[in-house]
């Protein structure tokens, strides 16, 4: 069983590094030709998301090696990394949302707002903020386990105390949630009102001159955001209540199908993402065209 887990974690970290590292390089060729500042949290998020994979493979790896039991501080170093990584994941799926929910309230002053300073402001805060979320424990050890086995496997209820849990839960999940709802209602309402001026340029005879080419790019915002916040719920949301019953009941709810299971289903999240956006967003599906294009010529 211990050997068919390694391999499950082996061939999804690899399947989410290959997935972000490809949506990352089409992302990085659309900026340079497009210049548009929004696409970097994007390509942020590509970034976190293979880190995200990188950390798995290490837990692939000691599943698939013989029994390793590691010291308490090299655990909790690994374990501060898997969720520093999460956190930046979580929290660049909110930038994105933001970045998308601007475009349409103010897109006449969007690119006057968004500059490369402001954007780059933002990634520098959101990387602290997940660094903070990631390393408490490290720098307060009040949030470790002092009663920790020498013969266990590294897991988050085996170095962190529940305490801790709370806050990644209170800091990090249940914002980015809350945000992403309010956000998305917002846009609605948005693109309501702007349904109803279309309607009204069309009762008064200019619907000729007018198309609703505005309108259109709003749902297809309003489509991205609702397809990666209906995923992320459904990815993170077992885990983090399941990980708070666990916190307040320990002999309520095993611990192992939480780390082995709900943990798993919500990593599968760092690979829905490249996955979604590169299906949804035409200029990114066109770059992969061109990428595969441009290494077919290579090679022939």
């Amino acid at each position: 069983a211990t050997s068919a887990f390694g391999v499950i974690l082996a061939v999804l970290a690899s399947l989410i590094i290959s997935a972000n590292a490809l949506v990352a390089v089409a992302l990085f060729r659309l900026i340079q030709k497009s210049g548009y500042n929004g696409l970097y949290f994007v390509l942020n998020l590509a970034i976190s998301d293979a880190m995200v994979g990188f950390t798995v493979i290490s837990l692939a790896i000691d599943e698939l090696s013989q029994p390793f039991y590691p010291s308490q501080t090299f655990c909790i170093l690994r374990m501060a990394f898997v969720i520093f990584s999460s956190a930046a994941s979580i929290l660049s799926l909110t930038l994105v949302a933001c970045d998308r929910h601007l475009a349409i309230r103010k897109p006449f002053h969007y690119f006057q707002v968004m500059t490369g300073l402001r954007v780059g402001a933002r990634l520098v805060g959101l990387w602290l903020l997940a660094a903070i979320i990631g390393f408490i424990p490290v720098a307060a050890p009040g949030f470790q386990h002092l009663s920790f086995s020498t013969k266990a496997r590294c897991s988050f209820f085996g170095v962190f105390q529940p305490g801790y849990l709370f806050i990644v839960f209170c800091v990090g999940f249940f914002p980015a949630l809350f945000i992403f709802i309010y956000l998305y209602c917002d846009m609605l309402k948005i693109a309501a009102i702007h349904v109803q001026h279309i309607r009204e340029v069309e009762h008064a005879g200019l619907a000729g001159r007018c198309r609703p080419t505005r309108t259109t790019s709003d749902m297809k915002a309003m489509r991205t955001v609702a397809v990666l916040t209906g995923c992320f719920a459904l990815s993170w949301l077992p885990f983090f209540i399941a990980s708070i019953v666990q916190a307040m009941c320990p002999e309520c709810f095993p611990y192992q199908v939480i780390e082995n299971y709900l943990w798993l289903l919500g990593l599968c999240n760092s690979l829905l993402n490249p996955l979604l956006y590169s299906y949804w967003q035409k200029d990114v599906r066109l770059q992969f065209v061109q990428l595969a294009a441009s290494v077919k010529r290579r090679v022939l």
